[in-house]
């Protein structure tokens, strides 16, 4: 058997808990390792997420900290490829397209990962000098990996279709999939970071007209980390004015916690209004045999099959996130057949070994070229 290649691994570890936090963790304690030498460079910040890509001076010091870490272990461990998790925002992207200039002075192969779909929104709405600055550099990239194939677009003008690997999220909690003893209630669940993007108030907004027609027969249980302070506010303030609702914000959870909370449920409920990549909720809930509703944004459309194993909703609309509720509600036998083809979709595509074989050919195939 020949040496193994050696990989510079950039990346966060939690907390904050996040796409690329939570990818870096899977995929260092992964098979991964018996196949590289993986040499990780760990570029956290532990502080809450609304520090991210700003200027700040611990920001700007990180920066700098991790540029001559990278430098480095470039020059002392002579790594075979750089992977670099990619920014969709004008100040992290900067900051990683040092690492990526960097890695290339030395002739290093460099594979970035974008852990969203929102790049081409930011790339457009960037200023020319800035737009220039993308096309000059982003194409020195020998592999970029995206989330999803609708997601391919984002960079084939940039790279080139060849140069493009789709890898999407997979996971494994290990955990006894057998739904848990409820209180007798429907029980539906948001989890997310919670905050407008992702579709809260279009949800808190569906509790009256769900609950206008099932009375205590249902729950609504909102879990996660409050991001925006100001929806907080507009939250806690509708829950408290009409208190007759049965609506529960039980802040965030994990582990253990989080698949407890998603097999004693029925229902789940994600529906961002801003772009995705292909959100690790979605794959969690899919992995607890849950039916989901959910918009069309990003990745979303494939792991949550219309009609197969939840629903696809217009984005904004509370109405129709109350009407799925409701069928749902009305027809328990489709409920537990999505259920079961959501875990079904999860097993044949999204477990951490489909995620981490991905990895491995796309670090085979940029080695490779």
């Amino acid at each position: 058997m020949g040496k193994k290649k050696k990989v510079l691994f950039l990346s966060p570890l939690p907390p904050p808990h996040m796409g690329p936090t939570v990818a870096a963790e899977i995929i260092l304690n992964s098979e991964l390792r018996n196949e590289f030498n993986l040499i990780h460079l760990d570029t956290s910040d532990h502080r809450e997420l609304d520090h991210l890509n700003k200027i700040d001076f611990r920001n700007i010091f990180l920066a700098v900290k991790h540029g001559v870490i990278l430098f480095w272990l470039i020059i002392t461990r002579m790594p075979d490829l750089v992977y670099i998790p990619i920014s969709q925002t004008t100040v992290g992207y900067i900051r990683d397209s040092a690492y990526i200039l960097l890695s290339k002075i030395f002739r290093r192969k460099v594979v970035c990962h974008l852990r969203g779909g929102n790049f081409r929104n930011w790339y457009a709405s960037s200023n020319l000098l800035m737009r220039w600055y993308i096309r000059a550099v982003h194409p020195l990239v020998d592999g970029q990996i995206v989330l999803g194939k609708k997601l391919v677009k984002l960079f084939q003008d940039i790279n080139g279709r060849n140069r493009i690997y789709v890898v999407p999220n997979g996971k494994n909690e290990q955990i006894q999939y057998i739904r848990k003893c409820k209180n007798g209630k429907i029980k539906i669940v948001h989890l997310s970071n919670l905050q407008r993007a992702k579709g809260l108030f279009h949800m808190l907004k569906a509790v009256p007209e769900v609950y206008n027609k099932y009375g205590k027969d249902v729950e609504f249980v909102f879990a996660g980390s409050w991001i925006d302070g100001e929806a907080r506010g507009i939250f806690e303030k509708f829950r408290d004015d009409q208190k007759f609702l049965p609506i529960q914000a039980i802040g965030p959870v994990f582990g253990r916690n989080k698949y407890d909370l998603l097999l004693s449920s029925d229902i789940f409920v994600f529906t961002p209004v801003q772009e995705e990549g292909h959100p690790w909720v979605i794959i969690e809930a899919m992995e607890a045999g849950l039916p989901i509703i959910a918009t069309d944004q990003g990745a979303i459309t494939e792991s949550v099959i219309d009609g197969r194993n939840g629903f696809i909703v217009e984005k904004m609309n509370s109405s129709q996130i109350a009407e799925k509720i409701e069928y749902l509600i009305d027809n328990p036998e489709q409920r537990k057949k999505m259920g079961e083809e959501s875990r079904h979709l999860f097993l044949e595509n999204f477990t951490e070994e489909r995620m981490i074989k991905r990895l491995s050919q796309t670090f085979h195939s940029v080695l490779e070229s």
